[in-house]
């Protein structure tokens, strides 16, 4: 799959998902909650941004150097205030939207392949917890270290490059959090699930390119769980089998 294919994947599943009330109402309860949480984040960086920029360099008296301290002064502002936006989305994703998600997710099988999704809940907290562990390696630590690498490059002259690889990187892992809404409810082992995003790396940078258009990252983000779910069904036949019947394949 191209990067082209990703793209449009990622547009189907917006336009399937607003002709679809509850998946609509699903990407809506996501996008608020995310949207919240930045917002109060910011809101927090925004009222401690003097303090932060005091520890780091107090503001000059004089000359020339007061207009480079209000430069780096609006910088930090900047850089803060996409730290928070990415922090709010991890927070967001570990309390409220790895559920929504899965349940978007569900409603899709259900509409394309006519029949009940597979689900083997248990015990709600088990499965609550299991889609944690499952967030974690797939989306949380990749885009922690992406941010990471992202701020270290900062500091280095080739910063642009760094972040620019550090920013495809994230949202390559963050289009695979949805790809593998599916597999993962499946139990399907996670070297298999690893594999399937090794395969098709460049349908997945695709997918997540709509992920770095500010202001329209938060829509894209909010009903991914939609495209990447089509996506994996037309491209998997194996989908919504179980763990033991994946392994007799």
């Amino acid at each position: 799959m191209s990067i082209y294919e990703g793209l449009k994947y990622n547009i189907k599943g917006v336009i399937l998902a607003f002709k679809t009330p509850k998946l609509l109402m699903l990407g809506i309860l996501r996008f608020i909650v995310v949207l919240f949480l930045t917002l109060l984040l910011s809101g927090l960086v925004l009222y401690w941004h003097a303090d932060i920029l005091n520890l780091i360099w107090r503001m000059p008296d004089q000359g020339w150097l007061i207009v480079l301290w209000k430069v780096v002064s609006w910088i930090l502002s900047i850089v803060l205030a996409a730290i928070s936006m990415v922090l709010a989305y991890l927070i967001a994703q570990v309390l409220f939207c790895v559920f929504i998600m899965d349940y978007m997710s569900r409603i899709t099988e259900t509409l394309v392949r006519g029949t009940e999704a597979h689900f083997e809940p248990g015990s709600w907290v088990g499965f609550f917890v299991h889609l944690i562990k499952q967030e974690i390696p797939r989306a949380i630590l990749p885009v922690l270290i992406s941010l990471i690498i992202m701020l270290l490059g900062l500091l280095t002259p080739v910063s642009p490059v760094i972040i620019f690889i550090s920013s495809i990187v994230a949202v390559m892992f963050l289009a695979w959090d949805n790809t593998d809404l599916i597999p993962a409810r499946r139990m399907v082992p996670f070297k298999t699930r690893l594999g399937f995003l090794k395969k098709n790396l460049w349908f997945h940078v695709g997918f997540g390119l709509l992920f770095l258009v500010p202001g329209l990252n938060m829509v894209f983000l909010s009903f991914a769980p939609v495209g990447a779910t089509l996506y994996y069904l037309d491209k998997e036949p194996l989908a919504g089998m179980t763990k033991q019947e994946w392994g007799k394949k």
